[in-house]
């Protein structure tokens, strides 16, 4: 085959792979694509905080001291929250996470303990997971974090919302969530303006709750517009 047409083939064989997904991300885009909406800081913000934390339990999760999970059938952790430790494991890769100090944080490969470089490695990719994986399962109790700040936005519906921006800790400072509620205070979904989504605004859903031992009310499926993120195998305890 000559190599003009072999260059042909190739170049059709990417447009129509690459087409349907630009058409894709264009409607999506230009459908839910939303500026970050204005909020007023202040009593009114951290009192709408409190009536979603209320809402949930605070207290039982504050004082759940053991928290285990699996996203996505792909990571799995073991959550020693009263220790800030936590084992994470995917494919044939464990971390013992010290969330107060990453320098203590040990890993392993196939229950062996890995080298420096490896370690190393393997320590970053487990706070990224852990970072990501933990705030699906514990966003709403992360309102007051430290580097939080709250702002209570009014709705073109006359609701109110949350929005939380993050300005500091985790893997992508800056991030911001808007908060919707049902008519009881608990969160039904949050807004998304973050670092790693082109899309600005983009809808979670947060209604599939269970009760865990400990009390604290955990998610176990989120909706984000045609996709599902799958969060099982939950315990919580004292």
């Amino acid at each position: 085959m000559k190599p003009k047409k072999v260059s042909k083939i190739i170049i059709g064989v990417i447009v129509f792979l690459t087409l349907p997904s630009i058409i894709f991300f264009g409607f999506v885009y230009f459908k839910y694509n939303q500026d970050l909406p204005n909020g007023t800081e202040g009593e009114q913000a951290d009192a709408l905080a409190y009536k979603m934390l209320n809402s949930l339990n605070y207290e039982a999760y504050n004082n759940t001291n053991y928290i285990e999970w699996a996203f996505r059938n792909r990571h799995f952790y073991k959550w020693k929250k009263s220790k800030d430790k936590c084992d994470v494991y995917w494919e044939e890769y464990k971390v013992t996470l010290d969330l107060n100090d990453y320098k203590n944080s040990k890993a392993y490969v196939h229950s062996f303990k890995a080298d420096t470089k490896m370690s190393e490695k393997l320590i970053k990719t487990a706070i990224k997971h852990f970072n990501n994986d933990s705030f699906w399962l514990v966003a709403p109790y992360k309102v007051f974090d430290k580097g939080t700040e709250r702002r209570l936005v009014k709705l073109e519906n006359s609701e109110e919302a949350l929005l939380v921006t993050y300005k500091s800790g985790g893997s992508t400072p800056g991030d911001s969530y808007l908060w919707l509620f049902d008519d009881h205070g608990k969160p039904k979904a949050f807004k998304m303006w973050t670092s790693i989504l082109p899309v600005k605004g983009l809808e979670a859903s947060w209604t599939d709750w269970t009760t865990t031992e400990s009390g604290a009310q955990l998610p176990l499926f989120h909706k984000m517009f045609i996709f599902g993120l799958e969060i099982n195998h939950i315990k919580g305890t004292f």
